[in-house]
């Protein structure tokens, strides 16, 4: 039986019984936005608690095949019984990462920016390939995507790509990508088939609904509409729905222009342009407090996270945690978890580290 208090279960438990109690109360409906932070919250409880009782349920069920080959040895299925360990480790690996994100912005959903680094042709391909990565791994946690924008390149690959993702802790799991992705191989762009190194760079932002302590004021936006690029011939090419938004006081400019509305991609770029700044806010209040030497490593624009080797061999590897792998084309086909748990330990080491020299400080 593992230990529910070191996943909170009972304050858990506690809590979706007080917000049911709440939620069932009609005064609450007459606020929408409070309404929704309650279901958000009511829905965050239940997952955490559903995830415990699976791992404990498989746990039950693993005992159970263990039961009959103690009293009758041939009727012992180490198959089966293998499968089911299986699938135990699978799910207390989940509820374990679960565990790790703690940060006050990991629940939200996140939105994931793919922009190709310097190299032309080679590295835009190598943006578009990151981008079918990533949508691979979405689908394989059951996240829900949106892209927000997508903007092809002129020969091949992407000049840039913007993807809300929908679902549990998405901008907890999705922070470890954050960085720099250097990818090694031979160009297929390349008529003498030589070996090009390439980069692509990878933002995640938390999605929010506001910005503390920050007014998005319609006098700060410039907002300019043009003709969106890509293939011809489809309505978003023919009429000027494209959307660039001017954040003036900041100088944060985002664009959409994935959808045949102008009004909508005019929504979704104030829904990137959100996130952007809330993510300032945060970088500004780090800095303010002197701690931004613990995450400027992860968010540079030049700080490589992560290669890819393609040839003269095939691996993956992670400089943050050096975990790496053989197996290039599983990781390309959206098996990203390895490599996102072994972040996330590494991240809830470091807070337990800097916390203990803290205590010690103060001792």
């Amino acid at each position: 039986m593992i230990c529910g208090g070191l996943f909170d279960l009972a304050r858990r438990e506690t809590e979706i019984k007080k917000l049911d109690e709440l939620s069932a109360g009609g005064a609450l409906w007459d606020d929408p936005q409070q309404a929704q932070k309650v279901l958000k919250q009511l829905s965050d409880h239940r997952s955490w608690v559903e995830a415990y009782r699976k791992v404990e349920k498989s746990l039950q069920d693993l005992e159970a095949l263990l039961e009959p080959a103690r009293e009758d040895a041939e009727s012992f299925s180490e198959a089966e019984l293998d499968k089911e360990h299986a699938r135990v480790l699978e799910l207390f690996d989940d509820l374990e990462m679960r565990a790790m994100l703690t940060g006050r912005d990991d629940a939200r959903n996140a939105i994931v920016h793919i922009h190709p680094g310097a190299g032309g042709t080679e590295s835009a391909d190598w943006a578009l390939m990151l981008f079918r990565m990533y949508m691979h791994w979405f689908e394989q946690r059951g996240w829900q995507t949106e892209v927000l924008d997508f903007e092809d390149a002129e020969e091949a690959g992407i000049r840039a790509a913007t993807i809300e993702v929908s679902g549990d802790y998405a901008y907890g799991f999705c922070k470890a990508e954050t960085g720099v992705h250097r990818l090694v191989r031979i160009s297929p762009f390349d008529s003498n088939a030589r070996r090009h190194t390439s980069f692509a760079s990878v933002f995640v932002y938390p999605e929010v609904e506001e910005v503390p302590d920050v007014e998005i004021k319609p006098d700060d936006l410039r907002v300019d509409t043009y003709r969106s690029s890509g293939a011809g011939g489809q309505h978003v090419n023919r009429t000027e729905s494209a959307i660039r938004i001017t954040h003036i006081p900041s100088g944060i400019v985002v664009t959409c222009q994935t959808e045949r509305s102008q009004h909508r991609n005019r929504d979704s770029a104030m829904k990137v342009l959100t996130a952007r700044l809330y993510q300032k806010w945060l970088d500004d209040q780090r800095a303010k407090n002197d701690a931004i030497e613990d995450t400027k490593s992860d968010i540079a624009w030049g700080h490589q996270i992560r290669s890819y080797v393609f040839q003269p061999y095939q691996m993956v590897k992670d400089h943050r945690t050096n975990v790496e792998t053989s197996n290039i084309q599983r990781v390309m086909d959206g098996d990203l978890d390895e490599f996102v748990r072994a972040f996330l330990l590494l991240g809830a080491q470091g807070k337990f580290a800097r916390s203990r020299g803290l205590a010690k400080k103060e001792e």
